[in-house]
């Protein structure tokens, strides 16, 4: 019998259920698929025999508590995970079983070969010789991202509730919607929530511990072209979709996210449409370093301020909103969350993986208001796609760690 017996069970009963959520809504959650899905944890966290069950009105999150059993002062641990699912066919999820991988063959999604993981495109797959995955059938995404994180916390709360002897402080638990589109976090209760410090489980391969995120900002591009008849254009014509070209071609060519790594940022232009007469592009702006985030949104408005001089009137119109920011700036004033988690990593004999995430977390806004919230390993690999896989043995160590964390606070209280 596995260890945590409930823990593939469970996680693959979410993945199952569409939770897909749903970008430019203006509810809270995104969609009523994501509220019936949450009225389902709620019953699913009491039947473990969790307290304080409830939905929080302010931003929809599920939250649990698992009481202390210690007498001990410890501090307040919250672990955080999400159940929305990204932008990809989430419906009619088939999740596959690949047992015992030897670390080099093929993976075979769909019964035509037409998709496969192939470790000569997804190298990470030599990690996983031995292990069980769970892939897709090619047609869907999984959903490991972050039904993995969902499931791992459930069954620590579970295990924990099972074992006494492990002396624990008081544990929260956060589960929430709409993180895939950026949303999630924005009304996140820490108040409700309860915890002190906190930990989003929403990373991906075996050991990944991440306190340092970019700093983000949208960036809309809106432009005002004149259309003649291209026979009497000259000098009257302005192509707004030539201003568009003329825009992105003045933002430097090397800083894209396809020619950038580790702390280099960039401008991602994410999608434009355009004719003669109107333009539009749509960017994400990021960079690890506050200023040269700041210095990145003045040239971006820069360039649009040229443009405007170049053609005498106001042709280009930009709007910023930042998104959120480097949670480092908040962990690294005290940096006891990270070393509590690192211990536990080292005493499992599990490699800490820590370096800066290309992107952020839901901890990247909890961090900033005032819970410090750092990211660990869920296990998901290519996450969002077709190609998305995890290992049963990664899920059951991200439990482990969580159970470790819980049991070294209260030793160290």
């Amino acid at each position: 019998m596995a260890k945590y017996e409930n823990l593939i069970p469970r996680f693959l009963k979410y993945v199952k259920i569409n939770t897909r959520s749903t970008p430019n809504s203006t509810t809270i959650p995104s969609n009523e698929r994501l509220t019936k899905f949450a009225e389902g944890l709620v019953e699913d966290l009491k039947a473990i025999g969790l307290t304080n069950v409830h939905i929080n009105a302010q931003s929809s999150y599920v939250y649990a508590t698992l009481p202390a059993n210690t007498d001990k002062a410890v501090k307040k641990l919250g672990f955080i995970s999400h159940f929305d699912t990204a932008d990809f066919n989430s419906e009619n999820i088939n999740p596959q079983f690949v047992e015992n991988y030897d670390g080099q063959s093929v993976i075979k999604l769909d019964d035509a070969g037409k998709y496969t993981l192939d470790p000569a495109v997804f190298p990470n797959l030599k990690n996983y010789q031995g292990d069980t995955l769970i892939t897709t059938d090619g047609s869907t995404l999984l959903g490991a991202d972050d039904k993995s994180g969902v499931a791992e916390i459930m069954a620590a709360a579970e295990y924990l509730l099972a074992h006494p002897e492990i002396k624990h402080g008081e544990i929260e638990i956060g589960l929430g919607p709409d993180e895939e589109i950026g949303t999630g976090a924005d009304h996140f209760d820490v108040k409700d929530f309860g915890a002190d410090i906190a930990y989003t489980v929403d990373g991906g391969p075996l050991g990944q511990l991440e306190y340092e995120t970019f700093n983000a900002a949208d960036a809309q591009v809106e432009i005002t072209g004149t259309n003649v008849h291209p026979a009497e254009a000259k000098g009257v014509m302005v192509n707004a979709s030539q201003v568009a070209m003329d825009f992105h071609a003045a933002l430097p060519e090397h800083d894209r996210p396809e020619n950038t790594e580790g702390r280099e940022g960039f401008f991602h232009l994410y999608s434009m449409n355009g004719t003669v007469d109107s333009a539009h592009l749509s960017y994400i702006i990021r960079d690890h370093d506050r200023q040269i985030f700041e210095d990145r949104k003045k040239l971006f408005q820069g360039v649009a301020d040229q443009l405007n001089k170049q053609y005498g009137s106001q042709r280009v119109d930009v709007t910023i909103k930042d998104q959120y920011y480097n949670m480092r700036e908040v962990i690294e004033k005290d940096m006891t969350v990270v070393d509590l988690a690192k211990q536990a990593l080292e005493d499992l004999d599990i490699k800490p993986l820590i370096f800066p995430v290309r992107g952020g977390t839901d901890g990247s806004k909890i961090s900033f208001m005032g819970l410090p919230t750092p990211n660990l390993f869920a296990g998901g690999e290519n996450m969002h796609g077709r190609f998305e896989y995890v290992s049963e043995q990664t899920m059951e160590k991200a439990t482990d760690v969580i159970i470790k964390i819980a049991e070294l606070a209260e030793q160290q209280a």
